[in-house]
């Protein structure tokens, strides 16, 4: 989860996060190198009385700065594309979970089951036992076995939501009248904590999204 001592990134916990993560990195780098070389050049014009004539207008320098970035943002878009098909990806998942956006809290169906939802709100400040998280922890949580592909349908009951989970690389929007659609495989145990990512009301801070993964032979 986010500390306040975080600067970059949450750890991953699935494969989906990791590439993301991966991506982010690969972007950063070029980012800086652009930087690095941009404030060279202008540190250089500002500092630097001399001048390069046939530098100023000629058809050589002008195809090499067209065509640079133009490499540069290949370089950007290719990976991007491909981790934007991952991310669109379900193969044969083992359980279907539908999330259900309300004004404020979460309800969650287990389609494979009968007769399995419930609704998920968050614990009031004043209830919270000391080893729990202020604003983050709910009654019921959604508790997952990990290493299952797992199909996550969202929804809403009334106006828009985004059911977020920045250390699984998931945030899909719930619409009203509209079925989204993920893919969710989480690679450890663990507690994975979220919020409504979208500005969904007044009280749109107060609806946590809390995850349990487990061992599949105890789910």
């Amino acid at each position: 989860m986010s500390t306040w001592k975080t600067l970059m990134l949450q750890d991953s916990a699935s494969p989906l996060m990791e590439q993301l993560m991966f991506f982010h990195d690969h972007t950063m780098m070029i980012l800086i190198i652009i930087t690095i070389l941009i404030s060279q050049m202008l540190i250089s014009m500002i500092f630097n009385k001399f001048i390069h004539r046939y530098l100023l207008d000629g058809q050589l320098i002008e195809m090499i700065w067209t065509i640079l970035p133009a490499i540069t943002l290949i370089l950007i878009a290719l990976p991007s594309l491909r981790l934007l098909y991952i991310m669109d990806e379900l193969n044969n998942p083992m359980i279907s979970i539908k999330s259900i956006g309300h004004q404020w809290y979460w309800s969650y169906e287990y389609s494979d089951y009968k007769n399995l939802n419930f609704d998920s709100y968050m614990i009031p400040t004043s209830e919270l036992k000391p080893f729990n998280f202020r604003l983050l922890e709910v009654d019921n949580q959604m508790i997952v076995p990990f290493k299952t592909h797992i199909r996550l349908i969202v929804t809403s009951a009334d106006v828009i939501h985004s059911w977020t989970i920045p250390s699984l690389g998931i945030k899909i929007d719930g619409t009203p009248g509209r079925l989204n659609q993920a893919n969710m495989y989480i690679n450890r145990t663990g507690i994975f904590y979220g919020q409504c990512s979208e500005i969904c009301g007044a009280n749109h801070s107060f609806m946590p999204i809390m995850i349990e993964s487990i061992s599949p032979s105890f789910f």
